[in-house]
């Protein structure tokens, strides 16, 4: 899935430059001393984690090939790991999530990955945080040039010396108080990733 090595990708990302946005969000939560949930739209997930990296966030991982690549990277950019799918609500990823939340560690998910479809909020992450009661964090990014894979997720790799703009939405919990009714929240979720997305520019 990545077109770089992680050589390479070391040394084109150190040419990034990166304007945040509302960046308060996560200095809040943090000051708080209480977990969260990073939500991000699969397509952008390799500046997110390059703006991340060496924090100690756990990001969650598929099983899949196309996983095994994203899984090298983040590792190697200081991230702990989640393996498996959120999709369905009773499986394993989704127990581990929970633990990870309870436990008081920061956990990243792709609502729409590893297949997508693209920007579709899929269950596993609201669940996760209905069970945990944790904060979800949108976040976006935008490049001002990048080069966008023929993938279903369109997934954007920034160029050297591109401008990145990384944004921010409001923390928010699920309202739901069972699993079930936490998965139909989804519409609401979109549309606060999809803020972010705009708020960034992309």
């Amino acid at each position: 899935m990545l077109m770089v090595g992680r050589g390479v990708l070391q040394v084109i990302s150190r040419t990034w430059r990166v304007r945040v946005v509302n960046g308060e969000y996560v200095r809040e939560l943090r000051q708080t001393g209480r977990p969260f949930i990073f939500a991000l739209w699969h397509g952008q997930l390799l500046p997110l984690l390059w703006h991340h990296r060496g924090e100690g966030v756990l990001i969650l991982i598929s099983e899949h090939r196309d996983g095994e690549l994203v899984a090298r990277a983040a590792q190697s950019l200081g991230y702990g790991l989640i393996r498996g799918s959120s999709t369905h609500g009773g499986d394993r990823a989704l127990i581990s999530l929970v633990r990870e939340l309870q436990g008081g560690h920061e956990v990243a998910i792709t609502p729409d990955g590893p297949r997508g479809p693209a920007r579709t909020f899929a269950p596993g992450a609201l669940i996760a945080a209905q069970r945990s009661d944790t904060f979800i964090l949108p976040v976006a990014a935008s490049a001002d040039r990048a080069w966008r894979l023929r993938s279903w997720d369109r997934f954007m790799i920034p160029k050297p010396f591109a401008r990145l703009t990384v944004a921010y939405g409001a923390p928010t919990k699920v309202l739901a108080t069972t699993s079930r009714a936490a998965a139909e929240e989804g519409g609401r979720f979109e549309r606060l990733l999809n803020e972010a997305v705009e708020i960034a520019g992309g």
